[in-house]
């Protein structure tokens, strides 16, 4: 019997959720537990662990059972960042502000939920100080993330609040009306600030990147121990991240009226 195209987009969905299990805190995973993840019966999860393995989206270990993402997804996400516009355009740009900075710099693209890290640079990356590797920033707690999500259109930044405002410090902003008020702040004067609110002790400055259609797709930050980046350097130094974030958007062909 011959699969529907309905079919296909379900085993798709299926291979999605799988995937989906995986994080930077669960790295490789057992059948019972990416079933407990998934919700699929395990037969189901067996049948379809195999077919992602046979195809390099998986890989196992014999000894151990258990799974981890496997280099086809590298190979494939290798080759969106050579084919991501926003990569190639605004890698000397991170690259300066890194250096004129002297702190990490990430630079993100908005997915719709979360701010996903595509490049990051750090002045010192043999240093024990420099900041944890941010693959999924959370929009509403970190100073990229903040930059993108103030110039959204009101049903996504409706949308995130009503998901929740999960805590990841004592200074995260949980509560919706404060968080909006957050966002007006950082509309006024363009950029944003993460006060420790996503890692204790860092200190992030953001701002937002727009496409040539002038939207707001992705964001740049500075990112270092407050110690190193102190309140009295915050405004010195935000001007000088608007003025790369602009630079870029200006590369990918905005021009603001």
């Amino acid at each position: 019997m011959s699969l529907t195209p309905e079919d296909g987009l379900k085993s798709l969905a299926k291979v999605m959720r799988v995937l989906n299990a995986f994080s930077t805190l669960h790295r490789s995973l057992s059948l019972t537990e990416i079933c407990r993840a998934t919700g699929f019966p395990k037969s189901t999860t067996h049948r379809l662990l195999a077919a992602m393995r046979e195809a390099g989206l998986l890989d196992q270990d014999e000894q151990r059972d258990r799974y981890r993402l496997g280099m086809k997804l590298f190979e494939l996400g290798n080759i969106v960042l050579a084919n991501m516009e926003l990569h190639r355009e605004a890698r000397p740009f991170v690259d300066m502000l890194t250096r004129q900075g002297g702190q990490a710099v990430h630079l993100a693209v908005f997915d719709g939920r979360r701010a996903i890290v595509i490049h990051r640079a750090d002045i010192a990356p043999d240093k024990t100080a420099a900041p944890t590797m941010i693959e999924q920033a959370p929009v509403h707690c970190t100073s990229v993330g903040k930059a993108i999500l103030a110039f959204q259109p009101e049903p996504v930044i409706a949308r995130i609040l009503a998901a929740g405002l999960p805590r990841f410090t004592d200074s995260t902003i949980t509560d919706p009306t404060a968080l909006r008020q957050e966002l007006e702040r950082i509309r006024e004067r363009g950029y944003a600030l993460d006060e420790g609110e996503h890692q204790p002790g860092l200190r992030c400055i953001g701002a937002p990147i727009r496409d040539r259609a002038a939207q707001v797709t992705a964001g740049i930050s500075l990112t270092g121990p407050a110690w190193r980046l102190p309140v009295s350097e915050v405004e010195g130094m935000a001007k000088l991240v608007m003025h790369h974030a602009n630079s870029i958007s200006a590369a990918l062909g905005c021009r603001m009226k």
